[in-house]
């Protein structure tokens, strides 16, 4: 699969997720196979690109390949302002955010709040195009309500703009992330347009990308939920997508060993105090696989030292 001018290891990617697709992450989802990582989503506000929070989302590492930054906001020359900041930082591929139903983001016309100004849509996308020389790709959701799935329109807007991928999250804005997704938008998308189409929402097994892939026709797959707490799940989607063959999930030692190494990961790139917090949500996450019924998250969270959440960690793998 090709993204303008890169060619990916294969056609499966981490979604950008706020608060979540930091470096250590994104080296983890690589390593088990993901094909291009996204950094979580960066403000066009210029009073944040240069905080130490927003150069740790910039952060990335040789181990995780392609640096895919995404941007998010509602102005066409703040926008592409953002973007040559972010490539100045080394981004080689810039995404845009239509697709986010928070509301915060919303209430600043961003997002998928975007999609009910087509116009606006291909204001901001010719102009960032235009401002860079690396590929820019588009994420979105399928309208911002049923009545409104408006998804076709703007692929073509997107691909005229000069966009080099879309992808399509299979919800509208309105449904947040409620109920299935769905994936025949996603193909009518595919067939009206020529561009990579990249099918996202619910992709949570080899099996269900494999479903999806075939169904809409789309050229890669993105998961983003799907591997919170299961970065290893982009090894087993890999297998069957790409090589037709069934891998099996790490065993408990790998899983444990991978688990530690991660919030070692994060101690040290955040700081111990704000690693040890960061730490506490990416182990709810990994108890949902490994042990969904452990009382252990609630003694996890109370501790208050990153060298404390090693020694637990690694008595309570001794137990199992």
């Amino acid at each position: 699969m090709h993204i303008g001018f890169y060619q990916l290891k294969n056609r499966i990617l981490l979604a950008p997720m706020a608060g979540i697709t930091d470096q250590p992450f994104r080296r983890i989802c690589a390593t088990y196979g993901a094909g291009l990582t996204f950094s979580e989503m960066m403000s066009t506000n210029p009073q944040v690109w240069h905080t130490e929070k927003s150069k740790l989302r910039l952060a990335h590492h040789q181990e995780t390949g392609i640096n895919a930054v995404q941007i998010a906001g509602s102005d066409p020359d703040e926008m592409a302002q953002a973007a040559q900041v972010n490539v100045e930082y080394g981004a080689q591929i810039i995404d845009i955010n239509m697709g986010c139903p928070a509301k915060k983001v919303n209430r600043k016309m961003a997002g998928s709040a975007l999609l009910q100004y087509p116009q606006l849509v291909r204001q901001i996308l010719e102009t960032v195009v235009k401002s860079v020389e690396v590929p820019v790709t588009l994420k979105i959701r399928t309208g911002w309500d049923l009545e409104n799935r408006n998804c076709v329109e703007i692929a073509k807007i997107a691909e005229q703009s000069g966009i080099q991928a879309l992808t399509i999250h299979g919800r509208t804005r309105a449904c947040k992330f409620e109920g299935d997704a769905e994936y025949e938008h996603i193909r009518l998308v595919k067939q009206q347009v020529s561009i990579p189409v990249i099918a996202n929402g619910d992709i949570t097994s080899a099996q269900k990308a494999k479903v999806v892939l075939d169904y809409t026709g789309a050229d890669g797959i993105m998961i983003g939920r799907g591997a919170l707490g299961r970065p290893w799940l982009f090894q087993s989607v890999v297998g069957l997508v790409e090589h037709d063959s069934i891998i099996q999930e790490p065993s408990s030692e790998e899983k444990c060993r991978v688990i530690l190494q991660h919030i070692r990961e994060l101690h040290h790139f955040y700081g111990e105090e704000k690693g040890y917090r960061i730490a506490r949500k990416h182990i709810a996450w990994y108890l949902q696989d490994i042990q969904p019924d452990s009382v252990f998250k609630q003694d996890f969270n109370a501790i208050t030292s990153a060298s404390a959440q090693l020694a637990a960690l690694e008595r309570f793998f001794s137990l199992i």
